[in-house]
């Protein structure tokens, strides 16, 4: 089934290029290159199009959107019924180990001189 949308969706992809570029924008796009296009949908050649490329962009959305929900609906449900295996690395974590404490020894917080600060504006005034 998403095979069948995936196809769908790719092949929307390359026709909504194609109809965006066959229209005629501000350098011309590929009508000038294809010229019949124009004379096969007679003078309201740029309305059709506009119509297509809507149209188009519609089906490019919903195709997106069908993506996303079976992409989503489609990973939720393969791990469903499983249960976690522990590893052996996640079991050996789990065993606890046993480790020495030592005593911390206190100390006495002892008192250090401080020195006073010498001003520096006592400047000797010359005479």
């Amino acid at each position: 089934m998403i095979g069948l949308v995936i196809a769908v969706h790719i092949i929307i992809c390359v026709l909504l290029i194609t109809v965006i570029l066959i229209q005629a924008g501000r350098g011309g796009g590929l009508v000038e290159a294809f010229s019949n296009v124009e004379s096969m949908f007679g003078p309201k050649t740029n309305a059709f199009l506009a119509r297509v490329t809507t149209t188009l962009a519609i089906l490019f959305f919903i195709s997106c959107v069908t993506l996303a929900l079976m992409s989503a609906q489609r990973s939720r449900s393969l791990m469903r019924n499983v249960k976690p295996q522990a590893s052996s690395v996640q079991q050996e974590a789990a065993k606890p180990v046993e480790t020495k404490q030592e005593t911390p020894v206190k100390t006495e917080p002892t008192a250090v001189p401080v020195a006073p600060i010498k001003s520096t504006t006592d400047v000797p005034k010359s005479q």
